[in-house]
């Protein structure tokens, strides 16, 4: 009878098992100076649910990655990826996706396919805008997008109504949609070191909202409706 072997490794050892199959299905190349995504991946792209590539000098992501249809997990933050490509919409079960320190410019519009996302972290790229499809991320929890270039958030930002944590810090915001007021599970929101003249009026209206950042913005007044936050434990104004 045939036995199956779930395996959990580093670097993609060769074994032979007799009467057994193989799974592979975590994966990390992790500070290993690689250029490119090793072609071993691909030989697990049935089974691969997490991927590790995290600081390597990684330039792109090929075609065939997209292929792992089982993928959960993509991490490759600190490589030199200068963008996204339109092939990641077939990763239709990836639910953590980490870019950050890299050189990305924008997501394409149709990362709206990855629907089970729900935790992006893409700091310290320059991306300026999120396109429209963005926010048909519904099931995203979990937002960290600091130290980009973003000027504006979409105006259905607040689609992302199941948003707990949303990290927008070192942008060049200096407005908020109205929309956010749906997102009414919001727990903590980090708008330090943006361009804020004034607190947005739709902040008051995120009942749940518990840890809230304005630092180092231009910020001359506290609202007497920022009372309304009956939640709030954590708020820092400072300059």
């Amino acid at each position: 009878m045939t036995t199956k072997r779930k395996i959990i490794g580093r670097l993609v050892p060769c074994r032979c098992f007799r009467g057994e199959e193989e799974i592979i299905s975590v994966l990390d190349y992790s500070h290993c100076s690689l250029q490119q995504v090793p072609k071993e991946v691909f030989n697990f792209e049935r089974t691969l649910e997490e991927l590790y590539l995290d600081a390597n000098q990684i330039e792109e992501l090929p075609k065939q990655l997209f292929n792992c249809q089982a993928l959960r997990k993509l991490s490759i933050p600190d490589n030199d990826l200068s963008n996204l490509p339109t092939t990641i919409a077939s990763l239709v079960n990836l639910k953590e996706l980490d870019i950050s320190k890299n050189g990305v410019q924008e997501f394409p519009e149709n990362i709206k396919c990855c629907k089970c996302l729900t935790i992006i972290e893409a700091s310290v790229n320059p991306i300026s805008k999120l396109p429209d499809g963005f926010t048909q991320l519904l099931n995203l929890t979990q937002l960290y997008l600091n130290d980009a270039f973003l000027e504006f958030l979409p105006a259905n930002f607040g689609r992302l109504v199941k948003l707990r944590i949303l990290e927008l810090r070192e942008n060049h915001l200096k407005t908020l949609p109205k929309s956010m007021h749906k997102l009414a599970q919001l727990e903590r929101l980090d708008l330090g070191n943006n361009e804020f003249g004034e607190l947005p009026e739709v902040l008051d209206q995120i009942q749940n909202l518990r840890e809230l950042w304005m630092d180092n913005n231009a910020l001359q007044v506290l609202p007497g409706s920022i009372g309304k936050l009956k939640m709030l434990v954590y708020l820092d104004m400072s300059k």
